[in-house]
């Protein structure tokens, strides 16, 4: 292999673990937070709505949104989301990462304290509002995916990559915690402080007034954490790889480098231009592209799309399957805000025993396991916990096995994290080419968030009972739980076989797996000379 590889992209390559590369995590990971932090926060938020804006007097059961409507806020952030990925995935490629990355950070907070602030009381009004500003919270969230991503990837070692970008996607752990802590403090506040009765007691009275301000208060403080790293995100020098690789100005990268890495980095006049190599410049479109990744992306795309389905589904309607079993008492023996608590409670608890327990394995073990290894693994046992929960389901609806059916559950979530949520997120970072690697990882992503469309509305009409009698107010009979759980088996049984497109990268730089640096150049080749470490002197 000729040395044609720009100096600073070895150096990076073989850096060792600094501070520097801690606060990037935090920095690049509150997108996550957020992401996060919203995903698990509406359930118990959704619940409230439907009590407080669709309370039907004389109704056996309290409000709930109906379906059209439940699906629009369940979806609209998942559709922003998606539009989000494709929009900044390929304006990250175009203007550079660093450029576009306050903007999506931005357009979460703003996003997340106005979907608090939803105008008027009246159903259309409030629905309208939240629906409008969790599109654009979805925007900034989906900018988030190919930016974070990509900068982590591009500015970590080849050695400890794998567990950099995972650490990144981890931070969605805290989110969850966070989500569940804080509608767990806000709701028992006010819960404490009204005291109202069941709604089976006082249908009416069941929903103080106040209860308007939970709901509000949970979706507003998502923002907080991701506001705090604002300007550290504006102080972020860009990536050497795309000043390098993509700008083609090799002394501008070794200029940022010297100042992340703590060394001096001295480059040649010689333009990058001459040390990339040219015949390599091909499109996303291209014959050159198909040949060498098509069948890559592939891999990258139609996994995640598939894992989203039967995450998403899982995640956005855990209160279900938890009333389901019988783990949540039925709607009508608690007041709104109780209901909220106890939602919270429960997937607060499944986050804490398997969601994010599972983040942190992959971290730990990704540079030793490999993306492949991992993702196959997870696959494999999602489908069969998915399996051996619906194949017996009714066994587990009997109270004697519900812990049993929560702890199965879980292990479904902690091979979800430990597996191929993770991994799908890393791999599209560092097998593309540096020109096109924001655009193909958002490509992967929006093909994920459509798994997760697909998964948040087909389910919410899916999983309801056969017996019209036993269905959600508003919805048509479905298939139940049990053939809803068997349908994600086979999903993620698909999953597994999708994997075998998606190569290994572990311990390989970037440009030896994307082929930047394969062609000899002879004139061109840059000298070992034309570059040299020099330690900082303090």
């Amino acid at each position: 292999m000729a040395k044609n590889n720009l100096e600073v992209l070895n150096a990076l390559d073989v850096a060792k673990t600094q501070w520097y590369h801690f606060t990037a995590i935090i920095i690049a990971g509150m997108g996550f937070f957020t992401d996060a932090y919203d995903l698990f926060s509406i359930p118990a938020v959704t619940k409230l709505l439907g009590r407080i804006y669709y309370y039907k007097e004389n109704s056996p059961k309290p409000g709930s949104l109906p379906p059209n409507i439940a699906a629009a806020v369940n979806g609209v952030a998942l559709c922003g989301t998606l539009a989000g990925q494709l929009f900044f995935g390929w304006l990250g490629d175009k203007l550079g990462r660093k450029r576009v990355y306050g903007i999506t950070l931005m357009l979460m907070v703003i996003s997340s304290i106005a979907s608090g602030l939803s105008f008027g009381h009246s159903p259309k009004g409030v629905i309208s509002t939240l629906c409008f500003f969790r599109f654009w919270l979805g925007f900034g969230i989906g900018g988030d995916y190919p930016l974070s991503a990509t900068i982590m990837s591009e500015y970590a070692n080849k050695k400890t990559r794998g567990a950099f970008i995972a650490a990144v996607f981890a931070m969605q752990g805290f989110g969850i915690l966070g989500a569940g802590i804080v509608t767990l403090i806000v709701s028992s506040a006010f819960d404490h402080a009204y005291n109202a009765k069941p709604y089976s007691a006082d249908p009416a009275g069941s929903t103080v007034p106040q209860a308007d301000y939970v709901w509000r208060i949970i979706l507003m403080f998502g923002a907080v954490p991701a506001a705090l790293t604002y300007y550290y995100r504006l102080k972020m020098p860009e990536t050497a790889r795309y000043t390098a690789l993509v700008a083609k100005n090799a002394k501008q990268a070794a200029a940022d480098m010297s100042k992340v890495l703590q060394v001096d980095l001295e480059a040649d006049e010689v333009p990058a231009s001459k040390v990339v190599n040219d015949p390599n410049s091909f499109g996303l479109f291209s014959k050159q592209f198909a040949r060498r990744h098509g069948l890559h992306l592939v891999g990258t795309t139609v996994t995640w799309f598939l894992l989203d389905i039967a995450y998403y589904s899982g995640n956005l309607f855990q209160k279900d399957i938890f009333t389901a079993v019988g783990w949540l008492p039925p709607a009508q023996n608690m007041n709104a805000i109780h209901e909220a608590f106890r939602i919270a409670k429960a997937t607060t608890l499944i986050a804490l025993c398997g969601t994010v327990p599972g983040y942190w394995f992959t971290v730990a073990f990704i540079d030793r396991l490999g993306r492949f290894f991992i993702q196959l693994m997870g696959f494999f046992f999602m489908t069969v916990f998915m399996f051996a929960l619906a194949i017996p389901y009714h066994h587990w609806t009997e109270k004697a096995h519900r812990i049993g059916f929560i702890v199965m559950y879980s292990l479904t979530f902690f091979f979800a994290n430990f597996g191929p949520n993770a991994t799908t997120f890393v791999v599209p970072a560092e097998i593309f080419p540096a020109r096109l690697r924001s655009t193909c990882h958002g490509i992967s992503a929006a093909s994920g968030k459509a798994g997760a469309i697909v998964g948040a509305f087909g389910f919410l009409y899916a999983a309801q009972s056969r017996d019209p009698a036993k269905t959600d107010a508003g919805y048509p009979p479905g298939i139940g739980i049990k053939d809803s759980l068997i349908m994600l088996g086979v999903i993620n049984a698909v999953g597994f076989f999708f994997t075998f497109l998606v190569p290994e990268s572990k311990g390989k730089s970037l440009e030896e797996l994307t082929g930047e640096n394969e062609e000899e150049y002879g004139e061109t080749e840059m000298q070992s000379s034309s570059a040299r470490t020099v330690p900082v002197q303090s």
